[in-house]
């Protein structure tokens, strides 16, 4: 278990806002009693002096313009710094509230790119979008989407007004229809677009 009471996954969610705010636009989320998922959108980011713990660092990465390679290496070593603090200052958090020691995420957090997987045939990013969303349901928690509280489903379906998600931006990329929401995330998911998510 990594939430073992309501405020934890409330907690978290501040945190993940804190953290990892400046970095994407968060599209999906949802959180499990023992793992949790996040579908984002990487932000176009500049970078200037005060990101860099050198100067040689930071002209590295100001003069390789045309070479994006240095640039999306730093941005991603970045991202992986904030993951990092955000696990270890919630499993410090969570260790002090449960009087325990040790680690509490038992794997390192896997990412995938979907860029390259959306075409006109598998769409790949509403597969995950619904993966997110239907993970309680399908995994016998809840009876309905609308009954778990710790994902984006219930900002989306208007049953409650969460900000963390870039509502717009995932409507158009998953093109759905927002008076048809609820009925669209029911959607069955192939068997084949979630090995391509996973794989």
């Amino acid at each position: 278990m990594i939430f073992f009471q309501e405020e934890n996954y409330l907690f978290f969610l501040k945190k993940v806002r804190k953290e990892l705010s400046d970095y994407f636009n968060f599209l999906a989320y949802c959180l499990m009693p023992n793992h949790f998922h996040f579908l984002v959108q990487v932000k176009e980011l500049s970078y200037s002096s005060n990101d860099f713990k050198s100067s040689d660092e930071w002209l590295k990465v100001r003069n390789s313009s045309d070479d994006s390679k240095s640039s999306d290496e730093f941005l991603s070593k970045q991202i992986s710094k904030q993951i990092a603090i955000l696990l270890r200052s919630y499993t410090r958090a969570i260790n002090k509230q449960e009087n325990r020691t040790g680690s509490l995420f038992q794997q390192k957090t896997k990412a995938k790119c979907l860029n390259e997987m959306n075409n006109g045939k598998n769409n790949y990013v509403v597969a995950c979008f619904n993966y997110i969303h239907q993970n309680p349901y399908s995994s016998g928690l809840v009876d309905k989407l609308e009954d778990w509280k710790f994902s984006s489903f219930l900002d989306y379906a208007a049953l409650r007004s969460g900000t963390l998600c870039d509502q717009a931006l995932a409507f158009e990329m998953v093109n759905y229809n927002k008076e048809n929401f609820i009925e669209q995330s029911y959607a069955v998911i192939e068997e084949k677009e979630i090995k391509g998510i996973w794989v």
